[in-house]
Formats: C-alpha cells, sequence, structure tokens
C-alpha cells in the first residue's frame, strides 16, 4: 500500500458576522472563505502504529484526533503515520491544524477504499472543528450554521499579503472577549453574504464580527493594519479570530511587491478554479 500526499490549504475569512452563543455554547457565524495558496504538505502511510509528527506543534493537535475519529467510523483502517510539514503558521486565525486534520481525513479515506462520501467526511470534520468541515474540499466558500454548512462560491483572483506574529491568539479566548464586549447579531442572513461576494467582482467587501475583540486582546495589531493600509491595499483585515493581519490586492504582483515593504509578510494568492479542481481530483499517491 503506498503513501497518500495531501496539501492542507489556508483560508481568509473575508467576510465573517457572528451571532449570539447557543445553548451549546457555540457561536453560529456566517463567512466568506477564500482559500489561499498557502499550504501544509500532509503525508499519510501505513505503520506498525498510528503517530503524528507535526514539528512545531507539542502534544495532541486535531490531525491526531481526525485520525481517530475516522478509525471509530471505519475500524478496518490499517495504522498509520501522519507527518505534516508546517508552512501555515499556528493560532494565527488562517485554519491551518483545521486544514490538516481535513487533509488527514481525506487521506484515510483513500487509503481505506473511499469507504466515505464527503458529506460523510464534513460530518467527521464537524466534530472535531467548525474550520474543518470547509477544508474537506479546500476552495472558496460560504460556510453557516456552526461551521458545518459550506456552499461553493466565486471569487476575483485577488491577491493577499499576511502579516502573521510571533505569538499565536486563542480562538476561545477571542470568542470570550467578543462576548465581554457584547457581540453577537441576532440574526444571521447568508444570503447577505452570497450578495456580497458578487461585489467582490468590482472591490473586495472586508468585515470581522471578531476584529473588536482581538484589538482588545492585541492592540498593537492596530499598527499593522495602518501599515498595510498604507502599502495602497483595496483593505485590511484580522483574519477570524486572528492575530494574522491580511490585505487584498488587485493581484498576486501587487500583492508581492507590497509584501516587500513590510517586515516579516507573506504573499499570497486566492487559488483559481483550475487549482481548485485539481486538489477535489485528490492527490496522487507517492511512492512506497
Amino acid at each position: 500500500m503506498t503513501a497518500v500526499e495531501e496539501r492542507a490549504y489556508a483560508k481568509l475569512n473575508l467576510m465573517l458576522h457572528v451571532g449570539r452563543p447557543r445553548e451549546d455554547g457555540l457561536h453560529p457565524i456566517c463567512s466568506i472563505f477564500a482559500s489561499i495558496d498557502l499550504f501544509d504538505d500532509v503525508r499519510v502511510e501505513p505503520a506498525p502504529a498510528d503517530t503524528v509528527d507535526c514539528p512545531g506543534v507539542d502534544g495532541p493537535n486535531l490531525a491526531e484526533a481526525a485520525l481517530i475519529a475516522y478509525r471509530r467510523r471505519v475500524p478496518h483502517l490499517p495504522p498509520l503515520r501522519v507527518t505534516i510539514e508546517k508552512r501555515i503558521p499556528i493560532a494565527a486565525g488562517l485554519g491551518g491544524g483545521s486544514a490538516d486534520a481535513a487533509a488527514v481525513l481525506r487521506a484515510a479515506n483513500q487509503i481505506a477504499g473511499d469507504p466515505l462520501e464527503p458529506d460523510d467526511l464534513r460530518e467527521l470534520g464537524a466534530q472535531l472543528g467548525s474550520d474543518v468541515p470547509s477544508q474537506i474540499e479546500p476552495r472558496h466558500e460560504l460556510v453557516s450554521g456552526v461551521g458545518e454548512i459550506v456552499e461553493p462560491i466565486d471569487l476575483p483572483p485577488f491577491g493577499a499579503v499576511l502579516v502573521p506574529q510571533p505569538d499565536g491568539l486563542s480562538a476561545g479566548a477571542v470568542y470570550a472577549q467578543f462576548d465581554l464586549l457584547g457581540g453577537g447579531r441576532s440574526a444571521l442572513d447568508p444570503g447577505i453574504l452570497r450578495e456580497l461576494t458578487e461585489d467582490m467582482a468590482l472591490a473586495p467587501v472586508l468585515g470581522n464580527d471578531l476584529q473588536p475583540g482581538v484589538l482588545a486582546l492585541r492592540p498593537e495589531l492596530e499598527s499593522v493594519l495602518e501599515s498595510l493600509q498604507q502599502t495602497g491595499a483595496l483593505g485590511a483585515l484580522v483574519s477570524g479570530s486572528g492575530p494574522t493581519c491580511f490585505a487584498l490586492f488587485d493581484d498576486l504582483a501587487a500583492a508581492v511587491t507590497a509584501a516587500a515593504t513590510l517586515d516579516g509578510a507573506i504573499a499570497a494568492g486566492l487559488r483559481s478554479a483550475e487549482t481548485v479542481d485539481s486538489t477535489a481530483e485528490g492527490a496522487a499517491p507517492s511512492a512506497p
């Protein structure tokens, strides 16, 4: 049996509306997820016992949880070794851990003979974290519910500049601050965001309900957003629960030029339809 290699793509929240917490404590959302060409490499292969090797991530992680969850659903899965080469910053609001977990689910399913459909994998992913279902088939999506409802969308080929921070930020802490500040919409309407994606062809429409909570915890990010705006960006925002800040540009070339003026900045492009289609077809198995 051969190894399977998958790419786990980062995402940006171009628009994030957050509702009031439900009885279970989870916050419903409506969000425009943009899939970008920054990715981790995930290799999954048969081994004597299950292991997950992810340099830079100490202790249990979502990739390990994904392997356990899949095995519960498909007991005949052989023991596997998961090796993750990280490029996506950790605890950065870019969905890297969720993308890794989704890649493990895809790879395990392929090794097991594809017994589960994408909807089944999304159901498993929802048990792991709110960002995992959207990454089962990584692409631009309108995400709602508590992350389990995903709808493919189209976005223009913007370029992006990301400014990661040396210290990550806990999503739980950000949501707690969000609640403390009295955040939370009484109603969420995916139709509004669906219409906004059409306006993106003229100019990016950016917004993040969590941003005030992020800035309350990390006020130094205000200056990062100002620096991004001064590069001539179309708009700048905190991605998700932060602390990564990003800005959008007309294209990747403009983003590369802008990134060169900012310390620690990374230029990335929004993934094209061709790139998304090739990922949906699945990565080819590597040599044993």
